[in-house]
C-alpha cells in the first residue's frame, strides 16, 4: 500500500496538470516533475502497527524499519483502530516524525460572540481590523536572516567541490543551517495558528482578502517580506478552525 499511495501522488500530478491544461489556466501548468528525494513514506491501511499501549508502532513491510517508539503529547488510546486511516513518515531537518489520519470529528460547540471582522493584511503590520485595531508583523525570517547568512557561510567552507562523499564537518553544518530554516518556518506557523484561533473563537464572521500571493510574490523587491509575512498560512488556518468551531469566514476580492 505504500507503493498504491506513490502511485496516488503520481497520478494526482499528472491529472492536475492536464486538467489546468483543460481549463486553460493562466501562467505555468504545473507540469509533473520525478521526485527524485522524498522525504515521506505513506501507509494507508497495512504496512504498520501500534502496540496495546500505542506508545510503539512497527512497519511490518520487510523494509528494516521495525519498531519505533513514539514520543508526543497526543494520547491516540482516545481513537478506534480502525479509525486510523494513513499513516505518513515524514523526514525533518531534526529528525523523523509521525503523522497520523484520524477519521473523527474534531468540531467543537462554542458561545456565540455576536460580533464580526474584517482583516486587511499588510507588510508594516500583520493586519488591521475594521475597528482599527492592529497586530505587529513578527518579521521571524529578517530577525534570523543575520544567522542564517552565518550558518550558510560555515557551511560553503565545510563544502569540498568534487568530494565523494563530503565530510562530516559539512554535513554537521549543513544540519545546523536546515534547522535553523525549520525553527524559523515554525515560529511562523505557530503565530499563524495561535492568531487565528484567536479571531475565531473572538467572533462569528470573519471576512479577509481574497489575495493571489503567487501573483505577488512576482514583484522581488517585495517577494521575501511577503513570503515572511505568512498571509496565506494565516488564511488556511483562519478557514480550519472556522469550520471547526462553526464560524463563518468570507473571502473578500481585494477590489
Amino acid at each position: 500500500m505504500a507503493r498504491q499511495s506513490s502511485a496516488d501522488r503520481a497520478w494526482a500530478a499528472i491529472s492536475r496538470f492536464y486538467q489546468n491544461c483543460k481549463n486553460k489556466v493562466p501562467g505555468k501548468k504545473g507540469f509533473p516533475k520525478f521526485k527524485k528525494h522524498s522525504r515521506s513514506v505513506e501507509y494507508k491501511t497495512t504496512g504498520w502497527k501500534l502496540s496495546e499501549n500505542r506508545k510503539q508502532i512497527t512497519f511490518t513491510d520487510k523494509n528494516n524499519i521495525g519498531r519505533v517508539k513514539l514520543k508526543g503529547t497526543r494520547d491516540l488510546n482516545w481513537y478506534d483502530i480502525k479509525q486510523f486511516k494513513r499513516v505518513r513518515i515524514v523526514r525533518r531537518a531534526d529528525g523523523y516524525y509521525c503523522q497520523f489520519l484520524v477519521d473523527a470529528d474534531n468540531r467543537e460547540k462554542v458561545e456565540p460572540s455576536y460580533s464580526e471582522v474584517g482583516l486587511d493584511v499588510g507588510l508594516n503590520h500583520f493586519y488591521t481590523d475594521d475597528k482599527g485595531n492592529q497586530i505587529e508583523n513578527p518579521r521571524f525570517y529578517r530577525k534570523g536572516e543575520k544567522a542564517l547568512k552565518r550558518l550558510n557561510r560555515s557551511k560553503s567552507k565545510k563544502y569540498r567541490k568534487g568530494a565523494k562523499p563530503q565530510p562530516k564537518n559539512y554535513h554537521k553544518a549543513r544540519k545546523r543551517y536546515a534547522i535553523k530554516h525549520l525553527k524559523i518556518s515554525r515560529q511562523r506557523q505557530d503565530h499563524a495558528v495561535k492568531l487565528a484561533r484567536c479571531v475565531i473563537t473572538s467572533n462569528d464572521v470573519v471576512a479577509y482578502e481574497d489575495l493571489r500571493i503567487a501573483n505577488m510574490v512576482k514583484n522581488h523587491n517585495l517577494a521575501r517580506s511577503i513570503t515572511d509575512a505568512g498571509w496565506y498560512q494565516f488564511r488556511v488556518w483562519l478557514e480550519y478552525f472556522g469550520y471547526k468551531f462553526g464560524k463563518i469566514t468570507i473571502a473578500v476580492p481585494p477590489h
